[in-house]
């Protein structure tokens, strides 16, 4: 049977591990990763921070007073992976439910057959990275059967205090009998016991789960759905945990993404990237029903207190939209770009809803302009540049942070964390960076930058 990478770099079989699939710069690296002296965490303050790249567009502002940034890399890189990264959602928790204000975060090593995927939690007091969750313990499937190598969906919290996830694939050619491929799990975490356990295999059979919003009162999963032969259409489905079923699942579901307006209970979602919005509305019992309208949903924020959703779309150099949860209005606020990049699949606002937070350059290129972190201004359409971690984060600590699909705001406003993709190599043939490395940031956002 094939055996995952965990062991075989455990085995130490590091031909066989480059015939594997990871990238020969990668595997040249040390793992796991470490930084300067050997510290856990590393802070940095400097007006290089402010230094804008060419690329930085007209009219996009600078801020005044450079934040402090606290940097650490995820515990469990012990080998190359294919390759080490981030592809769903964070949280910030905020605290009401024992959760302490902490941060969680997801990644994986995007193996397959057997990958490994790992959830995080970050205490802002004490600076520290803590795994929780490993995936491939949890499952414990037999020796060459499918275990997932990321985690793609959104992590969220129930009032129930648990924290919900879906599972993804790592290869695409792996979601097969051959593996004994049955479907994704939604899975849970209680952070006060520490205990992990299965929510649900295969909600729809044979499907993953790239995509996930939780309803933390009613606590009802929705997930977006890829099919494992790659040929059948994605779904929607929407999974009661109390009732251990599915309510709904639906042919043509959401692109990567979904609306989810706290204040209705109602869940929306577009099957592409900008197009025609679809509702879910629990109360109603029926099947998601298609509304007037058409919006950009890459990703999107949490309903903020006047009841607004900000979402934004990889077209039109990454357009913003505004969705009114009480109107169900849509409206195009601008774009979010504000140098050559314009992918973005993590959006925040702040908690009054007056700032949003983005990184562009998802899929990798954010360092091209500077890995800035924006700061949107929705009452003025202010674009404004908190910091640009490229290049002093490779010239301090030898990272280059090259784009995220995981980021939140504390429950106070001053903090941005960010989970990157990033390099520790040297750039390839073409000149790019390619992901090798998973790292956090706490972006400390100065008070003077986010005045009311």
């Amino acid at each position: 049977m094939q055996a995952s990478i965990r062991q075989i770099a455990q085995s130490g079989s590091f031909f066989i591990l480059l015939i594997a699939g990871a990238s020969a710069a990668a595997s040249d690296l040390a793992w796991p990763p470490e930084l300067p002296g050997g510290k856990p965490s590393a802070t940095l303050q400097t007006d290089a921070f402010l230094k804008p790249t060419e690329t930085l567009r007209e009219g996009v502002e600078i801020a005044k007073t450079a934040p402090t940034v606290d940097f650490l890399y995820y515990p469990e890189q012990n080998y190359a992976g294919r390759p080490w990264s981030v592809w769903g959602d964070s949280l910030a928790a905020d605290g009401k439910l024992a959760a302490d204000g902490k941060y969680y975060s997801a990644i994986g090593d995007h193996g397959a057959p057997q990958g490994h995927a790992f959830v995080y939690e970050y205490d802002p007091e004490t600076k520290r990275l803590k795994t929780i969750v490993d995936v491939f313990k949890v499952l414990d499937m037999p020796e060459g059967h499918y275990v997932p190598g990321k985690i793609h969906s959104r992590i969220d919290q129930g009032k129930d205090g648990w924290l919900y996830f879906g599972t993804h694939r790592g290869s695409t050619r792996i979601t097969t009998d051959e593996y004994h491929y049955k479907g994704d799990w939604i899975l849970r975490y209680h952070p006060q016991t520490g205990k992990t356990e299965v929510v649900v295999q295969g909600p729809v059979p044979k499907h993953c789960i790239p995509t996930s919003v939780l309803d933390p009162e009613r606590l009802i999963f929705y997930g977006g759905t890829a099919a494992g032969n790659r040929t059948d259409p994605d779904m929607f489905f929407a999974y009661s945990v109390p009732q251990k079923k599915v309510l709904h699942s639906v042919e043509h579901g959401p692109y990567r993404y979904l609306i989810f307006a706290r204040s209705t209970g109602r869940v929306y979602y577009t099957p592409e990237d900008e197009g025609p919005l679809f509702r879910y509305d629990p109360e109603s019992g029926k099947p998601p029903q298609k509304i007037e309208g058409t919006i950009g949903l890459r990703a999107a924020t949490q309903e903020t207190p006047d009841g607004f959703v900000y979402t934004v779309s990889t077209r039109g150099d990454g357009t913003l939209w505004r969705f009114n949860t009480k109107t169900e209005d849509i409206e195009k606020i601008g774009t979010a770009a504000v140098g050559a990049q314009d992918y973005i699949t993590t959006i925040d606002a702040d908690p009054t809803g007056r700032y949003l937070y983005y990184s562009a350059g998802a899929h990798g290129g954010s360092e091209r302009d500077g890995t800035p972190l924006v700061q949107y201004d929705t009452k003025t359409g202010t674009k404004k540049v908190v910091c640009f971690l490229h290049p002093t984060l490779k010239e301090k600590l030898g990272y280059v942070p090259i784009g995220t699909f995981g980021s939140a705001v504390s429950e106070d406003g001053s903090k941005v964390y960010v989970t990157w993709n990033g390099s520790r190599a040297e750039p390839n043939r073409r000149g790019r960076y390619d992901f090798d490395t998973c790292a956090l940031t706490v972006i400390h956002i100065p008070e003077a930058e986010r005045q009311p």
